[in-house]
């Protein structure tokens, strides 16, 4: 279910033009809070991002490393579970670490890396730190019903 949402919302950016490229404002993104509340969102996350990369076009490299950025940040939000607060912060930092470089090098983008870097983090920052944070205070009252384990 994770996986389909992220695929449809990258959908919904992409035809606004928001989903790749620089700069990028995916919506899926804000799902990257998920892993807080359940590790069941991991593969759905990791999921979701390589079907979204690949149906919508991107670059091989894209689809790998990508892909991998969303899965570091997944585990890590996890990992930083018991801090709400903190669970956008590893989906921004490795998205902010890892995708200027397959900009760079899957789309020859000659801008300079810091510069990818402030556009790519400052894109995450509103998808996972704002929309994200939007989105784990809304369910944080019902998470525990929603993603229960049993």
């Amino acid at each position: 279910m994770i996986a389909a949402l992220y695929v449809v919302l990258t959908y919904i950016a992409n035809a606004f033009g928001l989903a790749s490229g620089n700069p990028q404002v995916r919506l899926s993104e804000a799902l990257t809070i998920l892993p807080y509340f359940t590790p069941a969102a991991i593969p759905g996350l990791t999921i979701g991002c390589l079907l979204s990369n690949w149906l919508t076009g991107c670059a091989v490299l894209d689809i790998i490393f990508g892909t991998a950025a969303t899965l570091i940040g997944a585990v890590l939000t996890y990992a930083l579970r018991r801090f709400p607060w903190l669970a956008p912060i590893p989906p921004i930092a490795a998205n902010t670490i890892i995708v200027p470089w397959v900009l760079r090098f899957a789309y020859g983008m000659e801008d300079a890396i810091p510069f990818l870097m402030l556009t790519v983090g400052i894109g995450e920052i509103i998808s996972c730190g704002v929309l994200g944070m939007i989105l784990l205070l809304s369910l944080q009252k019902f998470g525990k019903n929603i993603f229960k384990a049993d």
